[in-house]
């Protein structure tokens, strides 16, 4: 199993997970918003994952009925992975009552809902990214980073190199070089190794 499936797999589950836990808008529905971005500079990215998790609703439903009885209804939203539009398609998407969750698979979308999630009671799925103070639920309780988050991708890095210098001592003296892309994602690292 590749890294990237393993990240579609555990954000499913969770984000059904989370369903079964929470009252649906109607007894026979679990719905799910799709902020997706099957356009724009990362369309490359979004496709795979929203086309994946649309399949794999699709599944569950032909295949078992839903989830106990329990049909899986979505609707998409095409966010361009700009944050204005993934707001927009927020503030949207959540007049569909018993959202299962939100997972807009983007930090700066993700950044930009965490306030209006804490005020409306909804959880926010943040896989291999996000707030890493979001991983203690007091601070956001309805926060729910998967995986990763900055801090400990950082830490593997650093891990990773020290072990191939023959040890963190080894690291003394050198610089670690960051090379990322231009957008939130792309630098959530920056500031830790500064």
């Amino acid at each position: 199993m590749t890294f990237l499936s393993t990240v579609k797999a555990v954000a499913i589950s969770a984000a059904l997970a989370v369903s079964v836990a929470l009252p649906a808008a109607h007894a026979d529905e679990q719905y799910f918003p799709l902020q997706s971005y099957r356009v724009g500079p990362y369309a490359a990215g979004g496709t795979g994952f929203f086309g994946g998790f649309i399949d794999y609703l699709n599944l569950i439903n032909i295949r078992d009925g839903g989830v106990n009885g329990v049909k899986l209804t979505w609707d998409e939203c095409e966010t361009q992975y700009e944050v204005e539009r993934g707001v927009e398609c927020y503030e949207r998407q959540k007049s569909h009552a018993g959202a299962a969750a939100w997972n807009p698979l983007s930090v700066g979308i993700a950044y930009a809902m965490i306030d209006r999630i804490t005020a409306d009671k909804v959880p926010l799925i943040t896989v291999n990214h996000g707030r890493t103070d979001s991983t203690d639920g007091r601070v956001f309780p309805y926060v729910f980073p998967l995986l990763l988050n900055p801090y400990s991708e950082t830490s593997g890095i650093v891990n990773y190199i020290a072990a191939k210098e023959g040890g963190i001592d080894k690291l003394k003296g050198k610089k670690i070089v960051v090379l990322y892309h231009g957008s939130p994602y792309g630098k959530e690292t920056i500031p830790i190794y500064e």
